[in-house]
């Protein structure tokens, strides 16, 4: 089902309480807040190109920006609050996609390379053969300070914490790998583990950037990938296998999020023809972490 029309380069979809939706638009620089019927949109903030996005339990957003690179905290009636732009030795370069911990930290990739330079490529295929630096980070949200979980990743992407709460799942997106980090106190322990690989044929194949951007757990413990230009969405069981793969309308699923607790559907954010997509799923899915579940 085609949810809404008449989005620019949709990104970061959280759901609300009510039903409604907020996602980024990237193109046109802000945060929207989606009726739950679609009908109605509004913005909520201009922040130059807004990409992922969490929710707290006090309703506000967090938000990677990555025009100007930073964390921000956004309420839903546009009030604005820089929150960190990286360590002073290794500041932000494309905060790209975010989630909250069961720690109350936020967990934030960075794709590794300035939204500037990537677009600056003479061809579409350069970013293959590009120094580009990936990160994971692990943010206190109260002041801001920034602890480096890992790095040299092939444009990191997509990130969620799994069932378990100790497991972090991160998508490298030039690869097509999913990683995943044993998590314990706020410092991953063991290293990066390859967990999947979503690609039906290799990344660059396509000659152009593609590969996993976001993602999300249903209650079943499966993750849901979406799948840049394989027109697709990969669901995962618990041990990396390809259960299945939802077939989107657009061709650059870009990213995906559950509904309300209980309702077996996910909200797609897909960037070639400009829509959100809704489609129905065999679960429900995973209750996400908030900051309330602050421990610092």
């Amino acid at each position: 089902m085609i949810f809404r029309r008449d989005v620019s380069d949709p990104e970061g979809p959280v759901c609300l309480p009510d039903g409604s939706w907020v996602i980024t638009e990237m193109g046109r620089g802000i945060i929207s807040h989606v009726s739950a019927d679609g009908k109605k949109r509004r913005t909520i903030a201009r922040t130059g190109r807004p990409n992922g996005l969490a929710l707290d339990a006090s309703g506000d957003l967090w938000v990677a920006e990555s025009l100007v690179p930073a964390l921000l905290k956004v309420t839903m009636d546009g009030d604005m609050t820089t929150i960190s732009t990286g360590r002073a030795d290794l500041p932000f370069l494309w905060p790209n996609d975010l989630c909250f911990g069961p720690d109350g930290a936020i967990y934030m990739t960075d794709s590794g390379i300035l939204l500037n330079d990537m677009e600056g490529f003479e061809s579409p295929s350069a970013a293959y053969d590009a120094a580009i630096d990936g990160r994971v980070f692990r943010i206190d949200p109260a002041t801001g300070d920034c602890s480096l979980l890992d790095r040299g990743l092939c444009f990191a992407n997509g990130i969620a914490f799994g069932p378990s709460g100790i497991h972090l799942y991160v998508a490298e997106t030039l690869t097509g790998n999913i990683y995943r980090y044993r998590v314990i106190d706020g410092e991953v322990r063991g290293g990066r583990e390859l967990f999947a690989n979503v690609m039906i044929k290799p990344c660059i194949e396509y000659g152009r950037v593609a590969g996993p951007d976001g993602m999300a757990f249903d209650i079943e413990g499966s993750l849901y990938v979406a799948v840049l230009l394989q027109r697709d969405v990969n669901i995962l069981d618990p041990q990396g296998g390809v259960k299945d793969r939802i077939q989107t309308d657009g061709a650059f699923p870009m990213n995906v999020a559950f509904a309300t607790e209980n309702i077996k559907r996910i909200l797609v954010t897909e960037g070639s023809k400009n829509q959100l997509e809704m489609y129905d799923t065999p679960a429900s899915g995973l209750s996400l972490y908030s900051q309330a579940h602050h421990k610092f």
